[in-house]
């Protein structure tokens, strides 16, 4: 109960700066999540700041719940300019800045702290000039947590485990890909539908993060959580470049520099989330494996990073990733 404690606290310290009437310019924020959620709370310190900062003259309304459409369509308005500001993860950036695509590839990051250290380092910056090239300024990377694997059958401890497995998958290319690189079978399919699928054993598990597999329920019917953390794909605040040019230097490092402060901000409500989730799980008899041998999956996507990482500069980025202390 504590870290619920906690949890609570943080969203109560991150107070709404909605449109002012008085503010001389309105910035329009989309999130497809609900409110309360890390990545809404952030954007919403954010406006906090940005509007003191200013004195007033600039503003930031937040639109959760997807009021102003997906992830896609609203990357695209944030493009155009329509929307001022988007919250997406860089997996749906994937077909519109190149770059964001290695960062989908298997067991790319040692821990959350690594990829933070990336992310606020060089590399970061690297992507960041990447976003600038499509019409969308780089404001801030939140975290997204860490996909496991979770399932019915039996605790996770080897690969040799997940021999002949059905798992619930993103329909992506590299996840499928990653599902048979460790002997498992992939089954694409809709989110909504993986809690009867498991019930009924039309597949035997699903992976994803802490705070998804609690409020999704999965729990309940796939006891058997394993932290291999193969997966974790940033979040990135981004704002029409359109929108940014339009502001004054002053009101620019103004919004930067919110932005940067609000990145904390969400990494403490996400890992506050996060232990929240992994509480209520364990009271309810889910069997967690936390120490497990990375190493030999890391081997196994071998195939799966010779397929996907191709070019010369592409190969350069994972290896400054990985290399990355």
């Amino acid at each position: 109960m504590k870290h619920l404690t906690t949890l609570a606290a943080l969203l109560a310290g991150v107070a709404f700066a909605g449109a002012a009437g008085a503010c001389d310019t309105t910035l329009r924020a989309s999130d497809t999540h609900p409110d309360g959620y890390p990545t809404v709370e952030a954007v919403k310190a954010m406006a906090q700041e940005v509007e003191a900062a200013t004195n007033g003259r600039v503003c930031i309304e937040m639109f959760p719940s997807a009021q102003l459409g997906e992830e896609k369509d609203t990357i695209e308005q944030t493009q155009f300019g329509v929307i001022d500001l988007v919250r997406a993860s860089f997996g749906t950036f994937n077909d519109i800045v190149p770059e964001t695509q290695l960062f989908s590839l298997p067991y790319l990051f040692r821990s959350t702290e690594h990829m933070h250290d990336v992310l606020d380092g060089p590399i970061g910056a690297e992507v960041g000039e990447a976003f600038a090239q499509h019409d969308l300024i780089a404001l801030a990377y939140y975290d997204g947590g860490s996909r496991s694997f979770y399932n019915a059958k039996h605790p996770i401890n080897s690969i040799a485990d997940l021999k002949g497995m059905k798992f619930r998958v993103i329909p992506n290319d590299v996840f499928v890909d990653m599902m048979s690189a460790l002997g498992a079978n992939a089954t694409p399919m809709p989110y909504g539908e993986v809690y009867s699928a498991i019930q009924t054993g039309v597949i035997d598990g699903a992976e994803n993060n802490w705070p998804s597999y609690d409020s999704s329920g999965h729990y309940e019917v796939a006891k058997y959580y394993t932290l291999d953390q193969h997966l974790m794909v940033p979040e990135v605040v981004a704002m029409s470049k359109k929108t940014w040019e339009g502001l004054s230097p002053e009101d620019q490092a103004a919004v930067k520099a919110a932005a940067l402060k609000s990145t904390q901000i969400e990494r403490d409500l996400w890992a506050a989330q996060e232990k929240a989730s992994e509480e209520k799980v364990k009271a309810a008899g889910s069997e967690i494996v936390s120490e497990i041998d990375k190493a030999p999956f890391i081997e196994a996507m071998k195939p799966v990073y010779e397929k996907y990482v191709t070019t010369p500069e592409a190969k350069d980025l994972v290896q400054r990733i990985q290399d990355t202390q």
